[in-house]
């Protein structure tokens, strides 16, 4: 059994851990833009590749998984998903399978508004959003909604153009000086996030990871602490299997007052998820049944509370003489 991860970067114990579960059963292979992405080198084997959105990089990929005999592929990065999942049938058609939700599943995370619309129309306590100012400043006359809150792109990631709002004239002056932003009300509280694998037989959610997240850094989970809580484990599987969820995805919760807010969606893997492995949360393997044809056995909530995880930086060294 052979897995590409693509766009690799400094996601080291991601391919670690595909390493340590595939054992001597297969080959883990990474890709990345860059020969700098310290990650390469913790793979079997790695290739330098195009961007993913140069000429040509779907055909480049394709062929590499047809020539190492890949039987599923996975990206790190939310700009290569929407690829995946929207060529899925080209991959299936060479024996590869991709570990990514449905096309219009993806999209729908990649645009902020219209996951607020998903989950409202759905009666899950989410994060009010607003893209036009006039439904926005009526929210705020009604006291629906009050100073702070954040102005961040629709259809942005990784924490990137995010800023906070004290007042209508730092709102005028961001709406003024960019295009498609979303405002969305402050939540003063404890954010969360869960890190959840949703069957590809199945659509079953069989494994939540919840961790309180006591540090962020870069738009990252830097510290946190395991936790349980079977109201959100609840909340989390209806949602997922709603939205017609495959594969890992990484859902951001806010808790404020007693109550859990849903908010963003990634698809993919979270940079916090070398917290869950450690735990136990083994998705590699929960990906290595499924390329087998095996439907995974539920397993929500499998693992100890109380559990921090501590990012610190490591160093690689590379002689290329």
């Amino acid at each position: 059994m052979n897995i590409l991860i693509l766009s690799c970067g400094t996601r080291n114990k991601i391919v670690q851990a595909f390493k340590k579960e595939l054992g001597v059963e297969g080959k883990v292979f990474a890709t990345d833009c860059s020969d700098l992405a310290p990650a390469l080198y913790d793979a079997d084997d790695y290739f330098i590749v195009p961007r993913e959105d140069a000429e040509g990089y779907l055909d480049v990929i394709l062929s590499l998984c047809k020539e190492k005999k890949v039987d599923a592929v996975l990206s790190l990065i939310d700009p290569e998903l929407s690829l995946l999942a929207e060529n899925r049938q080209r991959f299936l058609d060479i024996g590869t399978l991709p570990i990514v939700s449905g096309y219009e599943e993806v999209e729908m995370c990649f645009d902020k508004y219209s996951m607020f619309q998903f989950l409202t129309k759905n009666d899950f306590r989410t994060v009010q959003s607003y893209i036009d100012k006039a439904d926005f400043q009526a929210a705020v006359e009604t006291g629906q909604v009050t100073y702070p809150v954040f102005v961040k792109p629709v259809k942005g990631s990784a924490s990137i153009g995010i800023n906070k709002v004290f007042s209508e004239d730092e709102l005028d002056l961001m709406l003024g000086h960019h295009e498609g932003m979303l405002i969305q009300e402050f939540m003063d509280g404890a954010e969360y996030g869960a890190d959840v694998y949703i069957d590809m037989i199945s659509g079953e959610v069989v494994s939540i990871f919840i961790k309180e997240k006591i540090k962020m850094r870069a738009g990252e989970t830097d510290k946190s602490v395991s936790v349980k809580d079977d109201e959100l484990f609840g909340m989390i599987k209806k949602m997922a299997e709603k939205a017609g969820f495959r594969g890992i995805i990484d859902i951001d919760i806010f808790k404020v007052a007693g109550q859990y807010y849903l908010s963003e969606v990634n698809p993919r893997f979270g940079g916090g998820y070398p917290h869950a492995y450690a735990c136990g949360v083994n998705v590699p393997k929960m990906i290595f049944n499924n390329i087998s044809g095996k439907i995974n056995e539920a397993a929500i909530g499998d693992y100890k509370e109380n559990i921090y995880m501590m990012k610190y930086n490591e160093v690689k060294i590379m002689d290329r003489n």
